[in-house]
């Protein structure tokens, strides 16, 4: 599929971060009616050792303008965004199209991107024959609510991470997300990449639980947004340690640490890869915004099982 001849497309390079984000903004914007997506975000995905700028990325111009943008992020999966004003030109279609192509040049059987459930990135994946492959939820506590507290086991203990804890935090995590069949491991140098070198980051956001054997049990990191939200982007606790309240525990932790440094919102988000759902409504949670993973079959063969975390 071909661009109106008053578009062009390129690869992007790290310089182009702003401009994305400022994309993305407005199409959150106009769909969510607010703006979820921080330009930290996006340098944190693009500083990735694993992550190729310029091979795994296109921009659609318009008279120098960024209007539209797509990436390959990870195996399987994407981003995309089109500027409202630029919405029904063809560049929504364009940047679905690119994507396929360059995931099929990498060998993957599927590719998908998330986008809110309803808005207009939702209605043309539906039309270009794309399935939901699962949902997310972003998760907000009430304004006054807090996480009832949970009692630790005997001998636990939550607070941040002294640095050299920083490779045991990526195991926990490592291990509890390599769980789901679409994943893809990450290294060391990519965790770090979207955590403690993340802009912004500070020692306080990585949490961990310790047990009596000094060994890290559950892991949470926490992102301040400017607006004031503590956001929790990550939160695993160990497989054999599971069901004992660690999670709990910790997400309070993480949201009082958040309260401490100016925070005066709190959120996170799960999929239904997870079954995690109903555990953050049974603490007080509600669902503010439903994103659907969409995606489409780049062959003839069955899509693998998903499996839980839960």
């Amino acid at each position: 599929m071909s661009l109106p001849p008053y578009l062009t497309s390129r690869p992007l390079t790290r310089t182009d971060a702003p401009d994305v984000h400022g994309l993305m903004a407005a199409q959150e914007l106009a769909v969510l009616g607010r703006v979820e997506i921080e330009e930290a975000d996006i340098v944190a995905d693009w500083q990735r050792p694993s992550f190729d700028v310029g091979a795994s990325t296109i921009g659609v111009v318009e008279d120098g303008r960024l209007v539209g943008y797509a990436e390959i992020t990870d195996t399987e999966r994407g981003d995309a965004a089109v500027h409202p004003d630029r919405q029904g030109r063809g560049i929504g279609a364009f940047l679905a199209e690119w994507m396929q192509r360059e995931a099929r040049r990498r060998g993957y059987a599927v590719v998908g991107m998330p986008v809110p459930q309803g808005g207009p990135g939702d209605r043309l994946l539906t039309a270009l024959g794309y399935h939901v492959r699962w949902t997310s939820w972003v998760l907000r506590l009430p304004p006054g609510a807090q996480v009832p507290r949970r009692p630790l086991p005997q001998g636990w203990a939550v607070g941040p991470a002294s640095p050299e804890r920083l490779a045991e935090a990526h195991r926990v995590v490592e291990d509890a997300f390599g769980e789901w069949t679409t994943r893809e491991p990450e290294s060391l140098a990519d965790f770090e990449a979207q955590t403690v070198r993340r802009p912004g980051f500070a020692p306080w956001m990585l949490r961990v639980a310790t047990g009596p054997d000094g060994d890290v049990g559950a892991v949470a990191v926490v992102q301040l947004a400017p607006d004031g939200e503590a956001f929790v982007s990550r939160l695993a606790t160990r497989a054999d340690l599971r069901h004992r309240g660690l999670a709990q525990a910790l997400l309070v932790d993480a949201f009082a640490a958040g309260r401490e440094h100016g925070a005066t919102a709190y959120g996170l988000s799960t999929d239904s890869r997870t079954g995690a759902l109903d555990l953050y409504r049974k603490v007080g949670m509600e669902v503010t915004d439903v994103w659907l993973h969409r995606a489409i079959r780049l062959d003839d063969g069955p899509e693998a099982p998903q499996r839980s975390t839960a």
